[in-house]
C-alpha cells in the first residue's frame, strides 16, 4: 500500500471534496499545475481528479520518474497529462511523457506551486530558488495571459513577511517585515515577493484574474523524502523510530498547515477568492513553538528530543525568523476553516507513513 492509496488519505481527499464549495465552476475544465509532484499540488491534482467534473489536469514537473511513481493511478487516464521540463525555459507542451498524442485544449485555471521551498535547496540552489520564483513565475503568466485563462493561483509563502518587527502580534496581509536582501537565504522570500509583483503587473496590464495565497509551514503524509524543513525532518525520525534533532533552543514560533487544510484553503481561494488579493493560510490552533512540535512527534513516536548544533550548510538554508505566525482572518471570510488540528494531523502522518510502503 501507498501513501496516496493509505485509507486515512483517501479520506482526507474525500474530506477537501466534502467542503461547501461550487464545485460545479470547475466541470469541464482544464487546470494546468507547476510543481506537480510537490508536497500540495500533488494534493490538489488527487481532489480534481477525484470530483468526477470531467476536469483535465495538464501537470508540470522536472522528473518524469517521480511523477510517474507519484501519479500511478492516473498515468495512463486521458484527463491527466504529465510534462517534463523546467519552467525557467518556458512552458512546452509539446510531448506529454504519458500519452502518444496530447490535445492542447489551453487551461482554464493555473495553479503555480513549483519552487525550492526547503533549505538544504535554498543553500545548494540559490540561483534556481530565485530564478523559479521570478522567471518561471513570468512564463506561466504569459502563457495563462496568452491563453486567456479564468484564474491564475500563485502559491506565495509566508516568508515573504520576513522578520516581525516587533510592532503587531500576527502577519495580516498588509504587513511587511524586515529582510536583509544582501544574504544568500534572502533569496527565497525576495523572489517570492518579486513573484507577487509581477502578478500584480499583470493584473494591472494584461487585464488577468489572480488570487495570492500565502501558505504557513505545511506538513503531511506527501512530503518529500527530500524535503529538509524542520518539521519534515521531525516527521522523518518519527517514522523512524528514532530522535528528534532539534537544532536550536526550539523557541521559533510559527504557523503550520496540514495538507489537506492548506489544499482546502486553496480551492476557497480558487473558487470564492477576490481577484488581485492575497490570502494567509493559517490556523490559530496550529501555531506553535519548534520544540512543542518536536514534543508532539517524540511523544507520539515514543522517542526523544535531543538537542544539536547545525552546521554551516543546514544553517546557510535556515529562516532567520523567530515569530511567523499568521493572521487568517481574510481567508476565513471566504468561508474557510481548518479541520485538523496539528496534534491530529501529526498522527495522521505519521501513522499513514508507516503503514505505507
Amino acid at each position: 500500500m501507498t501513501r496516496f492509496n493509505h485509507p486515512l488519505y483517501l479520506e482526507d481527499i474525500k474530506q477537501v471534496m466534502a467542503l461547501p464549495l461550487d464545485w460545479n465552476k470547475l466541470r469541464g475544465s482544464t487546470f494546468l499545475i507547476s510543481g506537480a509532484s510537490g508536497n500540495i499540488a500533488g494534493m490538489f491534482i488527487d481532489v480534481l481528479l477525484n470530483l468526477n467534473l470531467d476536469i483535465n489536469v495538464i501537470a508540470l514537473g522536472r522528473n518524469t520518474r517521480r511523477a510517474e511513481i507519484r501519479f500511478a493511478k492516473y498515468w495512463n487516464d486521458e484527463h491527466f497529462s504529465f510534462f517534463a521540463g523546467d519552467i525557467n525555459y518556458g512552458v512546452s507542451l509539446d510531448k506529454a511523457a504519458n500519452k502518444a498524442e496530447f490535445q492542447d485544449d489551453k487551461a482554464d485555471y493555473i495553479l503555480h506551486a513549483a519552487s525550492n521551498t526547503h533549505p538544504a535547496a535554498y543553500s545548494s540552489d540559490p540561483i534556481g530558488t530565485i530564478t523559479t520564483n521570478i522567471i518561471g513565475t513570468w512564463h506561466l503568466l504569459e502563457y495563462g495571459a496568452n491563453c486567456g485563462c479564468k484564474r491564475f493561483i500563485y502559491a506565495s509563502s509566508v516568508e515573504i513577511y520576513g522578520e516581525n518587527r516587533g510592532d503587531i502580534d500576527k502577519f495580516d496581509e498588509g504587513y511587511l517585515g524586515y529582510i536583509d536582501c544582501n544574504t544568500m537565504r534572502a533569496g527565497y522570500p525576495e523572489s517570492k515577493r518579486a513573484g507577487e509583483a509581477l502578478c500584480q503587473a499583470y493584473i494591472a496590464q494584461m487585464g488577468m484574474d489572480i488570487v495570492i495565497p500565502r501558505l504557513s509551514r505545511t506538513y503531511g503524509p506527501t512530503l518529500l523524502d527530500s524535503d529538509t524543513k524542520a518539521i519534515s525532518q521531525f516527521i522523518h525520525k518519527g517514522v523512524k523510530g528514532e530522535d528528534i534533532v532539534l537544532k536550536s533552543e526550539g523557541n521559533q514560533l510559527y504557523s503550520y498547515s496540514y495538507v489537506a487544510d492548506a489544499v482546502s484553503a486553496l480551492f476557497y481561494c480558487l473558487i470564492n477568492g477576490e481577484k488581485g488579493q492575497a490570502y494567509n493560510i493559517a490556523d490559530e490552533a496550529s501555531d506553535k513553538r519548534l520544540k512543542e512540535l518536536a514534543q508532539t512527534i517524540a511523544d507520539y513516536s515514543g522517542t526523544r528530543v535531543i538537542f544539536e548544533l547545525p552546521d554551516s550548510a543546514e544553517a546557510a538554508g535556515y529562516s532567520t525568523a523567530t515569530t511567523a505566525v499568521l493572521d487568517a482572518s481574510k481567508l476565513a471570510s471566504l468561508g474557510w476553516k481548518a479541520h485538523y488540528t496539528m496534534e491530529e494531523g501529526l498522527k495522521r502522518t505519521l501513522t499513514i507513513l508507516r503503514e505505507s510502503d
